[in-house]
């Protein structure tokens, strides 16, 4: 099958594949749980009955620090009463009105919810330090970064000091552009004409390898320099990890009338054919062989369609990922990915010698792996809505099909492409399942033949049965074998004549009379 891009030929200039929204967290790990800040306190002489005050004056340090950098600078500093409000429109406005090229564009402040610790003491028994859910002091720093771009970070003045860093990374390459001398057009935070869009995929490849030890060091560095102060006599660096990744692939249409006549169709076939289990293969998920989720994966699974100022969204979650379609400046078509938790994903290590798959990481030492995962997903969505796109009659697709093949020397048989063995043989090889690791033959058994047999006879003879239906897939390019494995995977032409027939069989008499 052509991928949705190849189908659309002319009508996109160009694809851009990348990070979108980054937000990283900086954590103290010595002191990140209860335990880790009690020994603290005790270390550096406080103890649990000097926690209050401790806290009190390290939040105090901080804030002092932070607000001294902001005098420093001269840019200006606000107390926002209600938190709420969006700090990032305040932080734009301000650029607008008194715009800066590199640096500080301002310094806002909030009492906002954290986790953080609470004492608590029982029925006369010691003192104790506990996880609680609390409210302290925020500072944000919405800068310039001269690598970044527009960003912020955000500071929690109370124990544990956790420090959130958010980017993005069309603004990133907005820079890199710059640096490139790449001309482009930029509307929000996309990209509707690039002048060289190989070249730009080239700097989006370079974010994904990024260093980000070294530049993140340097941004805590500058901007938050008593977080040493704060920990004495503790020596610690904080920890990166990523709290949430969004990854963007665009497509740039030629024109808004080419994006809208294609959109349409795309959400309709995106709400009414894709079910729970296909939302799981999208987000890298292997579902049992009923096409069901795990009984024991609580997560919930739902689709939606809203309406936005500039267009129509549809969202597809699996319990906090999840992934969609939306357009943006009229042009681009945006599929994206955003990961939360990825601790049902894997990635792989090497363990003695070997490579094990283990559960991903939130550490950006996973960033690789994280941008990896996140764009296979969204090339599954866009294979999923590659059935829709017209142009291509039913007749060009299944033409020799149903025909006498030659293949490694012998005649297979043609496909009855509505008759219902072959339509089931279909349907069987293309379910969600067996997506990303394939199918095996005993996999197509569970699902040909209704009930199971301890008759050795009979399992040979179903075995048997169904190599030659494999081999039939095989024969008319539907299907191919993975390479030392006795695993079948789906061809790019085998998923659209299964989507395509799908569609066929479901749209009604009265549509396929209107479509002819």
């Amino acid at each position: 099958m052509a991928s949705l891009i190849e189908q659309l030929g002319s009508r996109v200039m160009g694809v851009l594949r990348g990070w979108d929204r980054l937000r990283l967290r900086g954590t103290f790990r010595a002191v990140a749980f209860a335990a880790g800040m009690r020994s603290f306190l005790e270390r550096s002489g406080h103890g649990l009955a000097g926690f209050a005050q401790y806290g009190t004056e390290s939040a105090e340090v901080l804030r002092e620090t932070a607000l001294t950098l902001t005098a420093n600078t001269g840019r200006p500093k606000l107390h926002l009463d209600n938190p709420g409000v969006s700090k990032e429109q305040i932080a734009r406005e301000i650029a607008d009105q008194d715009p800066v090229d590199e640096g500080l564009i301002c310094t806002l402040t909030a009492v906002e919810p954290c986790w953080s610790f609470r004492l608590i003491q029982k029925d006369g028994q010691p003192l104790a330090l506990t996880r609680a859910y609390r409210k302290c002091l925020h500072v944000y720093h919405y800068l310039q970064h001269p690598v970044f771009g527009f960003m912020h970070l955000r500071l929690q003045t109370w124990m544990p000091f956790n420090l959130h860093l958010c980017l993005n990374g069309r603004e990133w390459l907005g820079r890199q552009m710059d640096q490139a001398g790449i001309r482009y057009l930029r509307r929000d935070n996309c990209f509707p004409w690039v002048s060289d869009f190989p070249a730009a995929q080239k700097l989006l490849e370079k974010q994904v390898n990024f260093a980000w030890e070294g530049e993140l060091a340097k941004l805590v560095a500058q901007w938050h320099p008593a977080a040493q102060q704060v920990l004495s006599p503790y020596n610690v660096d904080y920890y990166w990890s990523i709290d949430e990744s969004e990854w963007a692939t665009d497509l740039m249409f030629a024109s808004a009338e080419d994006l809208w006549l294609l959109y349409e169709k795309l959400l309709r076939h995106g709400i009414e054919t894709f079910s729970s289990h296909d939302v799981l293969r999208f987000l890298g998920q292997r579902t049992p062989a009923t096409g069901t989720a795990h009984p024991r994966d609580c997560r919930e699974i739902f689709s939606d369609i809203k309406g936005r100022p500039e267009g129509i969204r549809i969202k597809h979650r699996l319990g906090e990922n999840t992934i969609k379609l939306y357009n943006k400046q009229c042009s681009v078509a945006r599929f994206e990915t955003t990961l939360n938790n990825v601790r049902a994903l894997k990635t792989p290590r090497r363990e003695k010698g070997k490579v094990v798959w283990k559960p991903m990481r939130k550490g950006v030492s996973d960033a690789r792996r994280r941008a990896k995962v996140s764009d296979q997903a969204n090339e599954r969505y866009m294979k999923a809505l590659a059935a829709v796109e017209v142009g291509q009659p039913l007749k060009s697709l299944t033409d020799g099909l149903s025909q006498r093949v030659h293949w490694r020397g012998q005649r297979v048989r043609g496909l009855n492409l509505l008759g219902e063995e072959d339509s089931g043989l279909l349907q069987a090889a293309g379910r969600g399942e067996f997506l990303i690791n394939g199918f095996r033959n005993r996999d197509l058994q569970a699902l040909l033949y209704e009930r199971a047999t301890e008759d050795p006879q009979e399992q040979r003879r179903r075995s048997g049965q169904t190599t030659r239906k494999i081999r039939m897939l095989r024969a008319h390019g539907l299907v191919h074998k993975v390479p030392g494995t006795h695993r079948y995977v789906v061809s790019d032409k085998g998923h659209q004549v299964i989507a395509t027939l799908a569609a066929a069989r479901n749209a009604s008499i009265s549509q396929l009379q209107k479509a002819a």
